[in-house]
């Protein structure tokens, strides 16, 4: 196989931060839904990803062993050279998923931590009292907490005013695919949380989704179904890649001021000319 490591080295990047890890890479990838361990590998690798989620609860028996899995995932992100960020996906309440983390963190000797608290079963929207109380804790254990979010500014000043340094809005409910359904909302947040890493998570389901995410200035987007579910997922992740290396670079170059009217390109001056 031929690796798409020396393309993504080559594009332009500039390098952000979890915690006290630099990372190039901006595009976070999901390991869940894939047809073998095989084409995981394989979609992890034309990626490009630094960071890999693990979806905790679907790996972990109750007494918090390793199902088999763990150890795939383990040992593709050490040959990958990506790090691993366990998420509390499933879990229902604040104790249910600081349980979880203190058991992921003993299991994979990471304190990075995706938190999610479920409070609507049809939309998996995150339940704001029960995710802040949870939030609040884990960062008093010392975990690196990255909240899985809504769009809303004031729960997400909340979770920043906790001791998150990161937070991961969505764009839209999970495994939807339909891309960014708030616009105004993800670009006031990135607005009013200058200094805050952003990570859009959730929703998208096209390559166009993630570049507008970056070219609204978000630091990062998180995804999954959206490559494990396609039909090609290698080809899939490297487009991804490509659309947010794209999207990232087109925001950091100056995206021009859009218009209601059009506005002449060549403008024409008052007198005609020849040319000779």
């Amino acid at each position: 196989m031929t690796s798409s490591h020396p393309t993504l080295a080559a594009a332009p990047t500039d390098p952000w931060r979890i915690g006290d890890t630099q990372l190039t890479s901006r595009f976070l990838l999901g390991t869940a839904g894939y047809p073998s361990p095989e084409v995981l590998r394989a979609a992890i690798e034309a990626s490009g990803s630094q960071v890999l989620t693990l979806g905790l609860k679907r790996t972990l028996g109750t007494t918090g062993q390793d199902n088999g899995f763990v150890q795939i995932i383990r040992e593709t992100a050490r040959v990958q050279g990506a790090h691993l960020l366990p998420n509390t996906a499933g879990c229902r309440s604040a104790r249910e998923a600081i349980t979880l983390a203190h058991m992921a963190r003993e299991l994979l000797g990471t304190r990075w931590l995706k938190l999610e608290v479920v409070g609507d079963e049809q939309t998996l929207q995150p339940d704001p009292f029960e995710l802040l109380e949870a939030a609040r804790q884990l960062v008093k254990d010392g975990f690196e907490v990255l909240p899985y979010c809504t769009d809303d500014l004031v729960s997400a000043q909340r979770l920043v005013d906790a001791g998150c340094r990161i937070l991961m809005p969505w764009a839209a409910p999970i495994g939807s695919g339909l891309g960014l359904l708030n616009p105004w909302a993800l670009r006031t947040l990135r607005a009013r949380l200058p200094g805050v890493t952003l990570v859009v998570d959730a929703g998208l389901g096209a390559p166009s989704h993630a570049a507008a995410a970056m070219e609204l200035g978000f630091d990062a987007v998180l995804l999954n179904s959206a490559v494990s579910q396609s039909r090609d997922p290698v080809g899939m992740a490297r487009a991804f890649r490509d659309a947010v290396q794209g999207g990232r670079q087109g925001w950091r170059a100056g995206l021009m001021p859009t218009s209601d009217v059009a506005i002449a390109t060549t403008p024409v001056g008052g007198q005609p000319f020849v040319l000779p």
